[in-house]
């Protein structure tokens, strides 16, 4: 027969189970209707292959018998140029989200990283994940990436902001690479501008925090901003401080890959005050292979964050970071005269570039050299004096 709503409507319920009513029209379209009552409209096809297939169109009450027609028609006319209606659907529904990507990503590249580095992942990721953690990954648009960009900003993180579309771009490279979506949606989202951050402690400064640092109750908070003083370490390097990387009686310091940004060992000279405090630090603590241990899991002391604020507060010290007293180590060599060759040496950057954002503390060396440049210039030009002539005389 051919399928008409009013005929649709007449169809009986089968006692059990299901029947199908197909259409005359369309070969294999027809409507299944259940004995709950339940009407839909299917298509039975084969594919290339041969294998036979049976999709549904959808519900009787939703579609009608003509939609459904034409429906059908588009799909068999796919079905002929070798597509696979169902399997379609089928790829659809298991196809990876996102939040199937943070996982695998979390779990495949994060879990490699620097516990520091690992836990800023972390919360990056849950940024992305506020893009909707159901999304298909294939779904995902460059308006959607470009959105949470701009979100991220407007909160007054600009910075995270990159540090977001940074690892999100990242993501989707792999996904590609996973055969989980064609492009990257990342591509084309233009960065929030950055600024380098120039900070330094005044001599003024330096001489409060030292104060502070020798009353201040919190002793391992203290010896940790000494060392980073001394040292010109990251916050990470030196609460991980071990006393097996150490040797007191040389002087130096071997961080192991696993505490150093650039994940290689770097080996360092440490100071006469710095020695000098390490030794009196192991004279009072026993019992631990960390030179600043903790409470946690971790063995190590984490959290300092709180204690740097309250130090800050009562040195009267305001807008300066931790990370603020590498800077001022840097400053400090600057000031003794140091290359910036050196510099990058000491403080462990693997490119020139990292180094040469303290080359604006060299006003008097450079001076310095253009004065010399411009002295060899100006001697240049002068005349030089005859040589002296020497007398002829007899061999002795």
């Amino acid at each position: 027969m051919r399928l008409t709503d009013a005929v649709i409507r007449r169809l009986p319920l089968p006692a059990k189970g299901n029947r199908i009513a197909y259409d005359d029209d369309v070969k294999g379209f027809g409507a299944r209707i259940t004995a709950g009552g339940v009407k839909s409209f299917i298509l039975n096809y084969t594919t290339k292959s041969g294998r036979g297939r049976r999709c549904t169109i959808g519900r009787c009450d939703h579609w009608t018998t003509t939609d459904a027609r034409n429906e059908a028609r588009r799909l068999k006319h796919e079905i002929d140029l070798g597509g696979d209606p169902l399997a379609d659907i089928e790829d659809a529904r298991t196809a990876p989200t996102v939040g199937d990507l943070v996982e695998r990503f979390a779990e495949e590249h994060v879990s490699d990283l620097r516990p520091s580095s690992a836990a800023s992942y972390r919360t990056l990721l849950k940024y992305i994940l506020s893009v909707g953690a159901n999304v298909k990954v294939r779904d995902v648009r460059y308006e959607d990436v470009a959105a949470l960009h701009r979100r991220i900003t407007k909160a007054g993180n600009s910075y995270s902001a990159n540090r977001c579309l940074a690892v999100a771009s990242r993501m989707f490279s792999l996904a590609v690479r996973w055969g989980w979506r064609e492009t990257n949606p990342c591509k084309g989202v233009e960065r929030n501008r950055e600024h380098s951050r120039q900070r330094y402690l005044t001599a003024d400064e330096l001489i409060r925090l030292t104060r502070v640092l020798a009353e201040f109750p919190d002793r391992d908070m203290a010896d940790i901003v000494r060392m980073l003083l001394l040292t010109g370490a990251r916050k990470g390097e030196v609460v991980a401080l071990k006393w097996a990387d150490l040797d007191l009686s040389v002087g130096t310091w071997t961080k192991p890959a696993s505490i150093v940004k650039q994940n290689r060992a770097h080996r360092v000279p440490l100071s006469a005050p710095a020695c000098q405090l390490l030794s009196e630090i192991k004279q009072r603590r026993t019992g631990s292979e960390y030179v600043f241990p903790g409470t946690g899991k971790h063995g190590h002391i984490r959290y300092v964050f709180n204690a740097w604020r309250r130090l800050c507060e009562a040195a009267g010290i305001v807008n300066l970071r931790l990370h603020d007293l590498r800077h001022s180590f840097a400053s400090e060599l600057v000031s003794s005269g140091a290359s910036l060759p050196l510099i990058g040496s000491l403080l462990g950057h693997r490119s020139a570039a990292s180094t040469y954002r303290y080359s604006h503390l060299y006003p008097d060396a450079q001076r310095a050299a253009v004065e010399r440049v411009g002295a060899a210039i100006e001697n240049a030009g002068k005349e030089a004096p005859p040589p002296e002539r020497l007398r002829r005389g007899r061999r002795p």
